[in-house]
């Protein structure tokens, strides 16, 4: 094949470069059948008389014109079968690269549409099993996009409601203070910077969220030994604990077993369960125990604060949604700590889970898997 005749076959389309591959496989075929039998036919013909006249039949003078008649009759029956099995096998070959363009044209259209915006489109089954593997690929791919896209919809009108409120009250202090209705002071200045230490943490925390969402948080799942960590935190948060507060205890083994974990994301999501039950538990125990069942070792961090309504268990772990509507913004935190930590927790391959009554306390508890 020349360069200008295979470049002239890359320009051809799909149907096309199919349709004419199983032409040109057909026309092989022919010519190889065609040679072989005009070359071994006749031979074979002359070795079946020679055969026959050593029986005792007397073909010698006829021998010539039946060597004739059949090759007339090879002819004409290969010229049949050249011409029926080449109208077949085109017929054949049109409608396979047809059938297979079809479904190659349908999945160019759902991807077009997909490409302009429209996320709901997917592709059809195909009887094709390959291009039933490439439909179902696609087709979860285009789930897995349209879940970040409405997540990213959803995150982007919480971010814009959460920022709105301490950004209107900076702005107000901002004009009230370049008008002269208000003096400056220390109190004016301090509540500025509570503020802007608010839309800090506030945007911080978005960040690590759409990270964890969209699967972008780096992970370093590896065997770890999780007391040090806790036996740090419990000193830690100790430290933070008033005198007339609450007492913070523990209940779990000096040999705790190897678990599959990030140690830094496990000591996040401890940081945060334990920073909400300082804050809403004035009076009583915070307790850390950790016990292993199965495959799992659990953590559990259980406080005798305010209690979570039942009605609202279902909701903890939404974005920007607090149980208790007194606890506003002001209480210090961003509302998204806990959907951080469900994310966090399960990308560990673990689970994250509430129990709580109104009055009496609340237990968050996760797992993570053994080593």
């Amino acid at each position: 094949m020349t360069k200008t005749s295979w470049r002239w076959t890359k320009s051809l389309p799909l149907a096309s470069r199919l349709f004419l591959s199983h032409l040109v496989v057909m026309i092989v075929g022919l010519i190889s059948l065609v040679i072989i039998s005009k070359v071994s036919s006749p031979r074979f013909f002359v070795l079946h008389l020679e055969r026959l006249e050593s029986r005792g039949l007397r073909l010698i003078n006829i021998r010539t014109e039946l060597v004739q008649g059949f090759e007339i009759a090879w002819q004409r029956s290969t010229l049949w079968s050249v011409i029926v099995g080449t109208t077949a096998a085109g017929g054949l070959s049109y409608w396979v690269s047809k059938r297979i363009m079809q479904r190659l044209t349908e999945m160019e259209q759902i991807t077009q549409k997909f490409a302009a915006g429209h996320l709901e489109a997917r592709l059809p089954l195909s009887d094709i099993p390959e291009l039933n593997r490439l439909g179902a690929s696609f087709n979860r791919m285009a789930a897995s996009l349209e879940g970040v896209e409405a997540r990213r919809r959803e995150l982007i009108g919480d971010m814009t409601h959460e920022l709105r409120t301490p950004l209107t009250v900076v702005r107000g202090y901002l004009e009230e203070l370049a008008d002269g209705e208000i003096e400056p002071s220390p109190e004016i200045y301090q509540r500025l910077a509570k503020e802007t230490r608010r839309l800090e943490r506030l945007v911080n925390d978005l960040q690590e969220l759409s990270k964890a969402e969209a699967g972008y948080l780096p992970i370093n799942i590896q065997p770890v030994n999780l007391y040090p960590l806790l036996e740090s935190l419990v000193e830690k948060f100790t430290d933070q604990l008033l005198e007339d507060g609450p007492v913070l205890r523990t209940e779990f083994p000096l040999q705790l077993p190897l678990v599959l974990a990030d140690i830094d994301r496990t000591e996040q999501v401890l940081v945060n369960l334990l920073g909400n039950a300082v804050r809403y538990t004035t009076k009583g125990t915070i307790t850390i125990r950790a016990w292993s069942e199965a495959s799992k070792l659990w953590i559990e961090v259980a406080d005798t604060g305010i209690g979570i309504a039942p009605k609202d268990l279902p909701n903890v772990f939404e974005r920007f949604w607090r149980a208790d509507q007194s606890r506003d913004r002001y209480s210090g935190g961003t509302g998204i700590g806990l959907t951080i930590s469900r994310r966090l927790v399960e990308l560990q391959g673990g689970q994250i889970q509430v129990k709580s009554e109104m009055g009496i306390g609340s237990k968050f508890r996760f797992f993570l898997p053994l080593a």
